[in-house]
């Protein structure tokens, strides 16, 4: 607004001036002579001054229509001018409103009218990486992969669309099942951008499928750097991948490197079970059996478990039982209060034939959380101390019945395990395996792996319990 006023301030004030010369000249008299081919003219200064002023006028009319007929020339030879800008802008205007109407059409679920529209928007536009990309993608929605494949490689063309390109053709193998031109696909996008989450979860998602475990944690660790995976979760997931990474190696008979990765996913993440145990026997191969003792002994702390158990029997495969139940006293020592640190007292103690100290050990555990494990553990502890044959064989009936007790368990989709894995073999997600006790409808109930730590304590019947077998 004040802009305006000064604007008028302005031109009155050009007004006034313009008045006053003129009144000037007008009351200073005299004339002016203008001389031309041999002729002389005579003007009042007023008249003179209006002659001027249309004289200036006519020269500037004069490079107008000069500078129109050259602008016409350069357009008509294909130069840039305001008449080609004009149109220019005619064109863009246009090729973006059909852009936005095919963002809308796509956006809708519309794919034959956004292609349209997207096909439209080219003509006038002439910006593929910007109208490309929509072609393919209502290609894709409108079921034309092959059409959608070459939009997507026509994508690759640009540094600015290349990653998009990648993307797509990406997506595509994935929907084709073609996983393994998928995975390359995705190693490249990973290359042009490392912090791209999508990215990262479906490489990931792909090495783990191909067990490429070495690739995968070399992923875990571009995710925590690009702040997509908590630090303490990165951690995790890179001990879980060591682990698998450790076994394949162990198959493989590459025993140095498979060792190396135990040790290093146990380092990493002390209480997970399966890399304990697995360290453990490295340091047994090495004859390191107080490193072995550590390692289990930590990890027992955490939360007991029926195989850190097995590994440290393992430590000392040739000692008596009752060697054995001094030992295991350092281990029994945390969590006593735990079941399975209850039932392994038991089993111990009847593998030394201390029945009554096998019975003060279990207490009422085999009332109050009833599984096939404690039910047999109780059967022992009646046949060794002489009962009935019907009393035990009550416990063994009740033993092939009850629950297995604390399984690995997959925490997506809840499927019961027998062995720990890095990934659910059922919905491939990766690192749930829980260790706990499934519902009742979902347990299953054998009659194996009751008593992993006793030998020759139960004659059991041919079809009851086998006390012999370990558990995995």
């Amino acid at each position: 607004m004040l802009l305006s006023l000064i604007r008028i301030v302005f031109f009155i004030a050009l007004i006034v001036a313009a008045a006053f010369v003129g009144s000037y000249l007008i009351e200073a008299g005299g004339e002016v002579k203008l001389s031309f081919n041999g002729e002389e003219h005579r003007f009042t200064p007023i008249a003179g001054l209006i002659g001027l002023v249309i004289f200036m006028l006519a020269v500037w009319l004069a490079f107008k229509l000069f500078g129109l007929l050259v602008a016409v020339f350069k357009f008509f030879n294909g130069d840039e001018t305001a008449v080609s800008r004009y149109f220019t802008r005619n064109r863009e205007r246009k090729g973006f409103e059909a852009l936005a109407d095919g963002m809308v059409a796509l956006a809708a679920g519309e794919g034959k009218t956004a292609s349209q529209k997207a096909a439209k928007a080219e003509r006038y536009l002439e910006r593929p990486e910007l109208t490309q990309l929509i072609s393919a993608q209502a290609a894709e929605m409108s079921g034309d992969t092959k059409k959608a494949l070459k939009y997507y490689k026509n994508l690759l063309q640009n540094d600015r669309t290349r990653f998009v390109g990648v993307q797509g053709l990406m997506k595509q193998k994935l929907a084709e099942g073609d996983t393994d031109t998928a995975l390359k696909l995705a190693e490249k996008a990973f290359a042009l951008r490392p912090a791209h989450d999508a990215t990262l979860e479906t490489l990931f998602a792909l090495q783990t499928e191909k067990q490429e475990w070495s690739g995968a944690r070399k992923t875990i660790e571009a995710k925590v750097k690009a702040h997509t995976l908590p630090r303490d979760v990165g951690r995790r997931r890179d001990a879980v991948l060591s682990l698998a990474d450790a076994r394949r190696l162990l198959d493989d008979g590459e025993i140095p490197s498979g060792k190396e990765a135990a040790l290093q996913a146990n380092t990493l993440s002390p209480d997970l079970i399966p890399a304990a145990v697995l360290a453990a026997e490295m340091h047994v191969l090495d004859n390191n059996k107080r490193a072995a003792t550590k390692v289990l002994k930590k990890a027992w702390g955490s939360k007991p478990h029926p195989d850190l158990a097995s590994a440290f029997a393992d430590i000392e495969p040739d000692e008596t039982p009752a060697a054995r139940l001094k030992r295991f006293n350092q281990l029994l020592r945390a969590n006593s209060d735990n079941s399975e640190a209850r039932m392994l007292q038991a089993e111990l103690m009847l593998a030394a034939e201390d029945f009554p100290g096998a019975r003060r050990a279990i207490g009422s555990l085999a009332e109050a959380e009833p599984t096939a494990r404690s039910l047999a553990i109780m059967a022992a502890i009646e046949k060794g101390e002489g009962a009935e044959d019907k009393v035990v064989r009550g416990w063994l009936s009740k033993a092939l019945a009850a629950s297995r007790g604390p399984q690995w368990i997959c925490d997506s989709c809840k499927k019961i395990h027998t062995a720990w894995a890095p990934k659910c073999d059922n919905c491939n997600s990766f690192d749930s395996m829980d260790w706990k006790t499934p519902p009742q409808s979902d347990d299953l109930s054998e009659n194996t792996s009751m008593l992993p730590l006793m030998s020759g304590t139960l004659d059991a019947e041919p079809d009851a319990v086998n006390p012999e077998e370990t558990p995995k």
